[in-house]
């Protein structure tokens, strides 16, 4: 599978690929809402960022109890429970009074549920593609992803000029309903990956498994830790810009919207594979320019260019996939996106703290530097992380000696 057309005219991509644009656009205008909300009332960076960004901190929390769920229950089910959860905590958000450790606590238990279900909506995206179509599919939803932050956060930027935040709330409340109504309706019922129950047992023993291969811990690695600390840089665009910050949150979808599209719709998998490395030195290295505080112009054309450095994760999540057992292969990919999103959080949150002590563009500067000190320090890791032929590997039993 090569082109576009091909990919579309699978219906059942087509009703995960909408479902999926419309939750992003409800999650990005409610979070642009969120954030100036919160730094309205309390006048953090780090409330703020933690607003924003750090719901996925909730990913811990399922990593370690029922990850499983990703495989145990029927994924159409899981998915749309998943939606509706996030159309109640959206709905909520809409209510006025309510304080802001009591919206924390929402965005909260709503990110839990979504990470413990997460893994599903990846392994159903394996399972819908024809063999050779993960990477294409995937990039492509993605690049929905980098297309709805940039109608989220724009159009989320105009509304707050003419609404209220709870008036925003209000629309991604609409957008919620539709993403839920396009899981359960456009996607065709299929059997739970394995027939074991979802529960803390089993997913901390398939957690052990899956971290105990050298060349998956190594991707899980490389795919966390430098892009989570760019994230921080990212997290403090409102600071930075106050109420223009829509337009940098803008750029940087943008950018990974081109990185998307070049790296999944047109090079092959070994230019893929080459391309790794200087992707991820994309990544950090034109944040660290904020050093010298550009004005919003450069500043979205730097926030540009290193946003196309995330399609690095495109490659290393093929890799993560050839090296995942079938049977756990939800939980797999759960776990690679919970341990994302966490090191998003974590880095969102530690960049506001260092925002509150440091000048915003100075604190940029910093998180990039890490980034590219982590991402040198970790490659040499990737030797260990090279396609191997398929396994035969049984949830439950040690994984091979010497992998």
């Amino acid at each position: 599978m090569r082109t576009y057309s091909e990919l579309f005219g699978i219906r059942e991509f087509r009703s995960l690929f909408l479902a999926n644009c419309a939750g992003i656009a409800a999650h990005t205008s409610s979070a642009l809402a969120l954030g100036s909300l919160t730094y309205a009332v309390t006048g953090s960076a780090a409330l703020t960022a933690l607003s924003m960004f750090g719901a996925p901190l909730a990913g811990v929390l399922g990593s370690l109890t029922l990850l499983s769920a990703a495989d145990s229950l029927p994924p159409r089910r899981a998915l749309t429970l998943a939606a509706l959860v996030a159309l109640a905590g959206t709905a909520v958000q809409a209510v006025p009074a309510l304080p802001i450790g009591v919206r924390l606590a929402v965005i909260l238990l709503v990110a839990y549920l979504g990470s413990i279900t997460g893994g599903a909506r990846w392994s159903l995206l394996n399972d819908i593609m024809p063999p050779g179509g993960y990477v294409l599919a995937r990039s492509t939803m993605n690049a929905s992803v980098g297309v709805m932050q940039i109608a989220g956060f724009g159009a989320g930027g105009l509304l707050l000029a003419w609404l209220t935040p709870y008036q925003v709330f209000g629309i991604a409340t609409a957008l919620r309903a539709l993403a839920a109504a396009m899981t359960w309706f456009g996607l065709r019922e299929r059997p739970a990956r394995t027939g074991e129950r979802a529960s803390m047992a089993r997913t901390m023993r398939v957690n052990r498994e899956l971290w105990a291969d050298r060349g998956r811990r190594a991707l899980y690695l490389n795919l966390w830790l430098p892009s989570g600390l760019v994230v921080g840089c990212e997290a403090l665009f409102l600071p930075y810009a106050g109420d223009r910050a829509g337009f940098l949150f803008a750029a940087g979808a943008l950018g990974m919207l081109a990185g998307d599209i070049v790296v999944g719709r047109f090079l092959s998998p070994a230019a893929r594979r080459r391309c790794v490395l200087p992707l991820r030195l994309l990544l950090p290295l034109p944040y660290l320019a904020f050093l010298v505080h550009p004005d919003l112009p450069p500043a979205m054309l730097l926030a540009l260019i290193a946003s196309v450095g995330f399609a690095a994760s495109l490659p290393m999540q093929e890799w993560l996939i050839d090296r995942s057992p079938p049977e756990a292969r939800g939980q797999t990919l759960g776990l690679q996106q919970n341990g994302m999103m966490t090191g998003q959080a974590v880095f969102a949150a530690l960049a506001g703290v260092v925002a509150d002590v440091l000048p915003t563009h100075r604190a940029v500067a910093l998180l990039a530097g890490l980034s590219l000190a982590v991402t040198l320090l970790l490659t040499r890791s990737l030797r260990h992380a090279r396609p191997v032929p398929p396994q035969p590997v049984t949830v439950g039993q040690a994984a091979p000696a010497g992998t």
